[in-house]
């Protein structure tokens, strides 16, 4: 038997610290050389400060903002540390009811719109941390964030277009709008219109994660 456990031992202290140790310490600094942007979180930053991340939605609320897809992360919505979704069927009542309540929530934030409500806007992705949006979905925002902040619809339009991707080489993927890049386009537009510097309300940039 002790001739049978000094063996094991020794294979268990081993991958200890290959597995345990030198693996993850290389890997980390291999990636932090490599792509330290990424390693780092893929952090948006403003004026120096980070503000969010490329890779993480944030919850948006003011009229005068695009707002985001819901997150059911717990125990708050766009929790990185819990990524998942509610899991609820199409037939769960519970469904029903926060789909309800957040069409109710779109439709009271701009009465005027009586256009059909985009998918993406009152349905959680199984991640529930997605930091994009469907075009349309900022489409059907455009009206509301545009009269909030008194700019012509036009100027955010045109904002829309500027931050929405386009599918890798045109066939693979969604295209997709960005929401914390675009909101941040907006404060920019805003505050240069309102006769800032523009080195001091500059749009973030959003490194590309792929």
């Amino acid at each position: 038997m002790p001739s049978t456990i000094r063996p094991v031992l020794a294979v268990f202290a081993a991958l200890t610290l290959l597995c345990g140790l030198a693996y993850p310490l290389a890997a980390t600094s291999l990636a932090r050389l490599l792509m330290p942007h990424q390693a780092g979180g893929s952090l948006v930053e403003r004026q120096g400060k980070p503000v969010g991340s490329s890779l993480v939605g944030q919850s948006f609320t003011a009229p005068g903002y695009f707002w985001g897809r819901p997150s059911a992360t717990a125990p708050m919505p766009n929790n990185a540390n819990g990524s998942g979704g509610a899991n609820q069927g199409p037939l769960n009542p519970g469904l029903k009811d926060a789909v309800a309540a957040r069409i109710a929530a779109l439709r009271a934030a701009d009465p005027g719109n009586a256009a059909p409500v985009p998918v993406d806007l009152v349905t959680a992705s199984a991640s529930g941390l997605d930091p994009h949006i469907s075009p349309a979905a900022a489409l059907y925002q455009a009206g509301r964030v545009a009269a909030a902040r008194k700019l012509p619809r036009e100027r955010v339009l045109q904002l829309v277009e500027a931050h929405t991707e386009r599918p890798w080489l045109g066939q693979f993927g969604e295209a997709r709008v960005h929401v914390l890049a675009l909101n941040l386009a907006l404060d920019m537009s805003a505050n240069t219109s309102a006769g800032m510097a523009p080195g001091l309300a500059h749009e973030a940039r959003i490194a590309d994660t792929r």
